[in-house]
């Protein structure tokens, strides 16, 4: 069934997104936590409508896109976010939360599916580009920054970074060490249980008495 996405969800679309998804996954899933909504014809027009609304925004020029490159080069875009102590985000900032950003603090409006990034899952310091018009793309520059909170220094981004990968991996250690001591439990109480005890059946070869 086709379903319109109120918020970007990952690995399937972005907030606006018109997409195509088991009934089973929308009506267990994302109906009932507000991610989506079904997409009924009136919907899909207002969409259109107010995606040929923000397209008026956009650059039309060389000229026009290259000054809004300068405005968004020179700026930097924070986003405050809750982080665990090795810097993974409690969520994530998708590209609809930068294009909103842009709005909300340049003004400028952008098709967030022309943000050449990844979702956003830890923080740091990050470069985005985007397409403004015909070969003018320009950089925004985003600090992902834990709320409250200085970003720390690329050096000690590097080292929390390390930090979580080298928990993961002893983790993952762990997890196969239980799986191996299990798997050799059974098998030990399996070489433990005594073998059935089988009869074999001789024929009878004695011959019948004379008489």
């Amino acid at each position: 069934m086709e379903v319109i996405l109120k918020q970007d969800v990952d690995s399937l679309g972005l907030r606006g997104d018109v997409v195509n998804v088991a009934r089973g996954y929308a009506r267990n899933f994302l109906l009932p936590r507000g991610l989506a909504e079904t997409a009924s014809p009136a919907l899909i027009r207002e969409l259109e409508k107010r995606d040929a609304q923000r397209a008026r925004h956009e650059a039309k020029t060389v000229d026009e896109a290259k000054a809004i490159a300068d405005r968004i080069g020179a700026a930097e875009f924070r986003f405050d976010v809750n982080a665990g102590p090795t810097g993974s985000l409690f969520g994530s900032v998708t590209a609809t939360n930068v294009a909103d950003r842009l709005w909300e603090q340049e003004k400028i409006r952008v098709d967030r599916r022309k943000l050449q990034m990844e979702t956003i899952k830890r923080i740091g310091r990050y470069t985005v580009p985007v397409e403004l018009f015909a070969d003018v793309t320009a950089e925004l520059h985003l600090a992902v920054a834990p709320e409250g909170e200085e970003l720390p220094t690329e050096e000690e981004l590097a080292a929390l970074e390390a930090a979580e990968a080298e928990a993961a991996r002893a983790s993952d250690e762990a997890a196969a060490d239980e799986h191996a001591a299990a798997a050799a439990a059974v098998s030990e109480a399996d070489a433990e249980e005594p073998e059935a005890d089988v009869e074999a059946e001789l024929p009878e070869t004695g011959a019948e008495p004379a008489e």
